[in-house]
């Protein structure tokens, strides 16, 4: 187990290796460190690396709570529709508000994205509790009907190139003044952890949660609101990264627990450290070409979910 003090060696090492991580993106771009001014750096360099650091913090957590309300740790945000229903509201909004400003796409997307995760838990309702597998591979033929939707609408719309590169997770053309929204994961995580205690014992059960004395519909409703506005934040910026939401929170739940206040600053860190790694060698795997950063987690990603799948936790 992780040691619970405060600030710990453990807790050091993390800090530091963080630390690490964030000096070796910042000098890594097309211009080298040499030809580069500081124009460049505050307008690409570091924008990019704080936007890899709370996509991979927004989503990790989001993984994590959305595996404790369905009660089921095969589940993330791509495989509940949750990214999905974003993506679909940004579109919309393209198409049918093209002048409308970013924060009104963001709260259509946010509002997509409830509507989707909301569709998801239906569905869940329906599924018998004793098929741990089953809830996922619903999920994600859940995920690729709405993906499918919104193949059509770019088809009919002529949109399909533009789509495809934004459903794919890319943080090449992440700017200053692109990359802002991003902020509200800060914010949402800080929420989260603040509802920790109380998310906890959610996880443990309705008839658990309502015997403590709390609101257990009340509770739900706001992860719920929560996730889909840090899947709108991150749909509408960087797109789809896949896998990251289900790998993080198994892998620190195994050391750990389902302790929400205690794992979240770890799995946020791990969700942060394993995107940046990724998008670090997004650019130096072809340099000085990149390569989107979902294709590089999507194989490590990939491959520990068929794990997980295969050999779930007893």
């Amino acid at each position: 187990m992780v040691e619970k003090t405060p600030f710990s060696f453990k807790t050091l090492s993390a800090l530091i290796g963080l630390i690490i991580l964030i000096m070796i993106s910042l000098q890594i771009g097309v211009l080298g460190t040499a030809n580069i001014n500081d124009s460049v750096f505050t307008i690409s360099r570091l924008p990019r690396t704080i936007a890899v650091l709370l996509t991979g913090a927004g989503l990790a957590v989001a993984g994590m709570v959305i595996q404790l309300i369905v009660h089921n740790r095969f589940v993330e945000p791509n495989t509940t529709g949750t990214g999905e229903g974003a993506a679909i509201g940004l579109l919309l909004t393209v198409l049918l508000f093209p002048a409308a400003p970013l924060i009104v796409r963001m709260g259509f997307a946010a509002l997509c994205a409830m509507l989707s995760l909301l569709i998801f838990l239906t569905l869940a309702k329906r599924l018998p509790p004793t098929d741990p597998l089953l809830l996922p591979l619903v999920g994600m033929i859940y995920a690729g009907i709405l993906q499918s939707i919104m193949a059509f609408i770019g088809y009919e719309t002529d949109l399909l190139q533009w789509l495809s590169v934004w459903l794919n997770g890319d943080f090449s053309a992440v700017l200053k003044g692109r990359y802002e929204f991003l902020w509200g994961c800060a914010i949402v995580l800080v929420i989260l952890y603040w509802l920790a205690d109380r998310l906890t014992i959610v996880g443990m059960g309705e008839s658990s949660s309502q015997s403590l004395g709390l609101n257990y519909r009340q509770l739900v409703f706001c992860a719920i609101l929560l996730i889909a506005l840090i899947s709108a934040f991150i749909t509408a910026t960087v797109g789809n990264i896949a896998f990251l939401g289900l790998v993080v929170p198994n892998l620190i739940r195994r050391i750990c627990g389902d302790n929400l206040r205690h794992a979240l600053p770890w799995i946020a860190w791990t969700g942060a450290s394993l995107l940046l790694i990724c998008d670090i060698l997004a650019r130096i795997v072809s340099f000085p070409y990149e390569i989107p950063v979902s294709l590089i987690f999507g194989i490590f990603g990939g491959s520990l979910f068929l794990y997980l799948l295969m050999r779930p936790s007893r």
